[in-house]
C-alpha cells in the first residue's frame, strides 16, 4: 500500500509526457480518488485510499480524456460546476461572454435574457447568480445538456430564474427579450481537432464548413425577432466574415480574449 505522497509522485510521473502541469493534475485526480483536499493530501499522507480507482483515472488522463470528464467537475467563473460526457466542457474564455452580457444589460431592470446553446448551463446559471433580477430562457437540442444544465441550476439554487427548453435556436420561444446570448459551435469542419477535443460532442464544436454558419443563423434570428442586443462567442479568425454579416446592425464590435485574439462580438439594434 503506497502513501498518498508516493501515489502523487507515481501519478505525476505517468502524466509528465501528456500534460503540461503533471503534478497539478495528479493532485486533482488523487484528491478526487481520496476525497481529500489537495492540502489534506500532504497532511494525511498515511490515509488509505482506493489505489485502483486512482490508477484508472491516471490511465484515462494518459489517454487524453479531459480531466473534467474524469472528475465530473469543471471550474467556471470561480465556481465548481458538474460536468459530464456528451456535453461541452466550459472554457475560461466564455467568462468574457458573461461580462459582455452584464455590461449590456446593466441599465436594464429585470432583463429577459435568451441563450442559444445551454451546454452545461454555466452561462445561464452565472447570469442568474450575478443578475438575481433577471429572467433567463436557455435552449439546447441536446437532452443530456438540458438535464445537466438543470442540475447545475438546482445546485446553485437559481432554478426559479431559468427556464431550460429543448429546441433548436429559439424555435417556439415567443417571449420578448432584451438580449440574445450564445456560445455556439464555431469550429470549421475541416479543422484538425486536438486529441482532447475528440472526447467532446462534435455537434457542440463544429459550426459548419467554415465554422460561421451557425453564428450567421443566430445573427439572422436576432434580427428577424428584433432583439435589441446580441452577443456571441466566435473564432479568432472569423471577425471579417461576421463583420460583413453584422453590417446592417447600428453598432457592432468585437472583443478580445486573454491572448488578445478575437473571441466574440456584441451588436445593438438600438
Amino acid at each position: 500500500m503506497k502513501s498518498l505522497n508516493e501515489l502523487l509522485l507515481v501519478g505525476a510521473d505517468a502524466l509528465r509526457d501528456v500534460v503540461d502541469r503533471a503534478r497539478f493534475e495528479a493532485e486533482i485526480l488523487l484528491s478526487f480518488a481520496s476525497g481529500l483536499s489537495r492540502t489534506e493530501i500532504i497532511t494525511k499522507d498515511k490515509k488509505k485510499i482506493d489505489e485502483k480507482k486512482f490508477y484508472e483515472m491516471i490511465d484515462r488522463r494518459r489517454n487524453y480524456e479531459p480531466i473534467e470528464y474524469i472528475t465530473g467537475r469543471a471550474s467556471f467563473y470561480s465556481r465548481e460546476f458538474s460536468c459530464s460526457k456528451g456535453v461541452l466542457i466550459p472554457r475560461a474564455e466564455t467568462e468574457l461572454l458573461i461580462d459582455q452580457v452584464l455590461s449590456l444589460t446593466e441599465p436594464i431592470k429585470n432583463p429577459i435574457i435568451v441563450e442559444i446553446g445551454s451546454g452545461s448551463g454555466v452561462i445561464a446559471v452565472m447570469l442568474a447568480i450575478l443578475r438575481p433580477d433577471a429572467k433567463i430562457i436557455s435552449t439546447d437540442i441536446n437532452e443530456k445538456a438540458i438535464d445537466l444544465a438543470r442540475r447545475n441550476a438546482e445546485s446553485f439554487c437559481v432554478s426559479d430564474q431559468i427556464e431550460f427548453v429543448r429546441t433548436s435556436f429559439i424555435n417556439g420561444i415567443n417571449t420578448k427579450c432584451n438580449i440574445l446570448v450564445s456560445n455556439p459551435p464555431y469550429i470549421a469542419a475541416g479543422y484538425p481537432l486536438d486529441r482532447t477535443l475528440l472526447f467532446e460532442p462534435r455537434d457542440a464544436l463544429i459550426g459548419g464548413e467554415t465554422g460561421t454558419e451557425i453564428l450567421k443563423e443566430i445573427i439572422a434570428t436576432a434580427k428577424d425577432h428584433e432583439i435589441p442586443f446580441l452577443t456571441c462567442e466566435c473564432g479568432y479568425d472569423q471577425e471579417e466574415s461576421l463583420a460583413e454579416e453584422l453590417k446592417d446592425w447600428r453598432h457592432a464590435e468585437f472583443y478580445k480574449d486573454y491572448a488578445n485574439l478575437t473571441r466574440g462580438f456584441t451588436a445593438k439594434i438600438i
